[in-house]
């Protein structure tokens, strides 16, 4: 298949060094394959939305010569497709409806408080009796993935095989939260198969999600794309560069300097470059030289 990758960044502020790194690669990865990019706005989380971060990301981008192969696309103009794939596991019994509260839950995977009778749960969380839901919670639901019993088993392009028992790990994980908004796990699968991603390039602090989203994408018959989980970008107090801990905006007065820095933090040496545009040829060569060929067929 042709290869399609994408960068979908959440708009909850302009991007800094570490969602560069990110953007970075699955930019690289995308030239090294000849294929396309695309950049998809996850703006799902209303909550956590800035108003016109969308616009200052997309212009940092430009500004960085990460040029996009097709039209962006905003998570919240495609709510009817959640909808379609939720009707979708409801008609063949893989979801539930939830009423538990995270308060209420202890720590530790989903416990099966709703999971119906019928579905027997995972052995190992029955070791402790469920709570019971809280008279406030009663009144809202969730709606949560059936997960199914067994290990899931993958081959990422950077950290090589990769396994998780998702249920005993995760438990039945929410697709559409008791407020009404859609979860990630559920926006990003039908997304990447809407736009016929084939590769996954992102940050390793999301490699804990690719079980639950393979598992779910085959209840949903989608295809199961490559992942290419690449390293955090860490501060000086060794935490993950992220806006929520108030990392920095880019600073594009030198654009070559911020892409050196991205590509350095990437783990590749610095090489001689005089501007953006003599930057990526270079760059891309020795990412092909890399990981082109190590791309699995089978994903």
């Amino acid at each position: 298949m042709p290869y399609i990758g994408r960068f979908a960044p959440s708009p909850s502020g302009p991007l800094h060094a570490g969602s560069l790194a990110a953007a970075l690669a699955s930019y690289l990865d995308a030239r090294a394959h000849h294929g396309q990019w695309l950049v998809r706005i996850e703006d799902i989380d209303i909550p956590r939305t800035v108003a016109g971060a969308d616009q200052i990301i997309l212009q940092q981008l430009h500004t960085l010569g990460l040029h996009v192969d097709a039209p962006v696309v905003w998570q919240t103009q495609r709510l009817s497709l959640y909808t379609q794939a939720l009707a979708q596991l409801r008609a063949q019994a893989q979801v539930y409806p939830c009423t538990c509260h995270r308060r209420d839950l202890p720590p530790g995977p989903y416990p099966g408080t709703c999971r119906p009778k019928s579905q027997q749960q995972p052995s190992s969380l029955l070791q402790a009796p469920p709570p019971a839901p809280s008279p406030t919670a009663a009144k809202r639901r969730a709606w949560r993935f059936l997960v199914p019993a067994g290990i899931e088993f993958f081959t990422d392009r950077w950290l090589g095989p990769q396994s998780q028992d998702v249920a005993h790990e995760v438990g039945d994980f929410i697709l559409k939260r008791t407020d009404g908004l859609w979860a990630y796990q559920l926006a990003v699968v039908v997304d990447d198969a809407a736009q016929g991603v084939t590769d996954i390039v992102r940050g390793a602090d999301l490699l804990d999600s690719t079980a639950r989203q393979r598992q779910l994408a085959r209840a949903l018959g989608l295809p199961l794309p490559c992942t290419l989980h690449v390293p955090l970008v860490m501060d000086t107090h060794g935490y993950k560069l992220s806006k929520q801990n108030h990392a920095p905006a880019l600073d594009l007065g030198s654009p070559l300097k911020a892409l050196m820095q991205a590509w350095q933090a990437l783990g590749f040496e610095a090489f001689p470059a005089r501007t953006p545009e003599d930057f990526w040829p270079q760059a891309t060569h020795r990412w092909a030289d890399r990981f082109a060929i190590l791309r699995p067929k089978d994903g």
